[in-house]
């Protein structure tokens, strides 16, 4: 037989070594909630809007991990039936927030008609309501200030020294030079604004209040509703979304001042063990899902050093934006590997609402040049970034009241967070903040005009308008 070209191709594919395919062993999902009203009005609730959007996004994860014709599925994932065991997920003690997660889990672990039914002593059988509805347990994530057994999520809300550090921002050159440059701009939205701010109420303090009410307005309101509707061109809309995405980034994260992104460091904490559960189980647990608002994953992108990968992260992530931590190997067989050198994680992340044929993008983390992380080197730069325990929570926020007390006189050792008055320069706190806001201004303002041209991260809606508004106030994380 002749020698042919093709031939020795098929040769050579036979000879050459099989590559394992990747296998998905399991992840870790934070979401934040739907589309919600306005939070000027008070009494804000998930939309039908929003609820559509969470329950999308949590079907996409459903065909990725759960499906068994998806050649991403957790290995020995149920597929149908939800296991208990397998999954867990958690959500602050928040209308919306609760109600964004009960719709998204709807889509992850959808109605199962008959395959879910029960037959009891007498022979009958029983099916769920709602043509199988599953009920998946949701676990509580309170604040500190209600709850003395958790941080998770809403670290800010009682952290002296991560106010303190939100505050700093209000006393930066970035903060005075655009309330000062922007005090014509907001005022000129008096006609869309009247009525419900008052004119010292429309500056750049309230750049996410305001554009809060004028998304939702320009999302929901028909024109009668929005009489000044034509008002909100798409150059004032991007310049709210821009102006607002900085106020926001810059009380969530400094550079300079890591205590700040307190949030993003106890969800780190989580992400990381709920990770570690499912190595140190082989397997058992498979999935966590978190659910969240943007103070906290603006915090967390500032500390996975995201921002330098892509100046959409100092944008505010749209509703129903989710990200993924997956655990995955390419060691061959089915078992779970022993060797913790065959793990790696990925991190993904999508903007919005997940439909058609649109998914998550992996992007690089802590500045590395790969988008695989070996488990090892994943693990040991997150836990310095972490927030892991209580103690800790307590040392770094400068706590001693509350389940703090009991810490308060044990505490001095260091922590994953900046937590000190003064570096080791001698620089004060306050200091720091506004050289931290200023690097960060210059990052932002330098990449402004790649962030209109690309549309960026669309802006979500925030709290009641207060010329008086701190910190505490301002930071979306508690607030949703």
């Amino acid at each position: 037989m002749r020698y042919s070209i093709q031939s020795g191709i098929l040769l050579a594919a036979t000879l050459s070594p099989v590559v394992d395919a990747e296998r998905v062993l399991g992840a870790y999902i934070f979401a934040r909630h739907g589309d919600r009203t306005a939070k000027v009005f008070g009494n804000t609730q998930l939309t039908d809007l929003g609820y559509r959007e969470v329950f999308d996004t949590g079907s996409f994860y459903n065909q990725r991990y759960i499906s068994s014709d998806s050649s991403k599925q957790i290995e020995g994932i149920s597929a149908d039936v939800v296991n208990p065991k397998q999954i867990s997920a958690s959500a602050p003690s928040d209308a919306v927030l609760q109600n964004s997660a009960t719709g998204f889990l709807q889509g992850v672990y959808p109605p199962v008609g008959k395959v879910a039914s029960q037959t009891l002593a007498d022979g009958s059988s029983v099916e769920a309501p709602l043509n199988g509805y599953q009920l998946i347990q949701l676990a509580p994530a309170t604040t500190s200030k209600n709850a003395e057994d958790s941080t998770w999520l809403q670290g800010s809300s009682g952290c002296q020294k991560a106010t303190l550090s939100s505050d700093n921002f209000f006393s930066s050159e970035m903060y005075t030079s655009l309330l000062s440059s922007t005090k014509d701009f907001y005022q000129s939205l008096s006609p869309m604004l009247d009525g419900t701010f008052a004119s010292s109420d429309m500056t750049f303090k309230n750049a996410y209040t305001i554009f809060d009410y004028l998304n939702v307005g320009k999302i929901h309101n028909s024109t009668s509703q929005f009489p000044h509707e034509s008002d909100l061109t798409d150059e004032v809309y991007h310049q709210l979304l821009a102006l607002a995405g900085t106020h926001q980034f810059n009380l969530a994260y400094n550079a300079s001042d890591k205590v700040r992104a307190i949030d993003g460091a106890v969800l780190a904490g989580e992400i990381l063990a709920g990770l570690n559960e499912t190595v140190a189980t082989k397997g058992e647990t498979k999935l966590n899902i978190g659910f969240g608002s943007y103070g906290t994953i603006f915090s967390l992108f500032g500390l996975l050093q995201l921002p330098a990968e892509s100046v959409d992260f100092t944008g505010i992530p749209d509703y129903a934006s989710s990200m993924v931590f997956e655990l995955v190997t390419n060691a061959s067989g089915t078992d779970f590997p022993t060797d913790k050198s065959d793990l790696s994680v990925r991190f993904m992340f999508h903007n919005g609402t997940i439909t058609g044929s649109s998914e998550p993008t992996a992007y690089r983390l802590y500045g590395q040049s790969s988008e695989l992380l070996s488990w090892d080197e994943f693990s040991s730069k997150t836990k310095e970034i972490a927030v892991t325990s209580d103690d800790e929570w307590c040392a770094v926020c400068g706590n001693t009241d509350g389940k703090c007390a009991s810490s308060s006189s044990t505490s001095g050792g260091s922590s994953s967070a900046s937590t000190s008055s003064t570096n080791g320069s001698g620089m004060s706190l306050a200091v720091a903040g506004v050289i931290g806001a200023m690097v960060t201004l210059a990052v932002i303002l330098g990449l402004q005009a790649i962030f209109f041209l690309l549309g960026g991260f669309r802006i979500a809606k925030r709290n009641k308008a207060s010329s008086e508004m701190s910190s505490s106030d301002v930071m979306e994380d508690k607030k949703v």
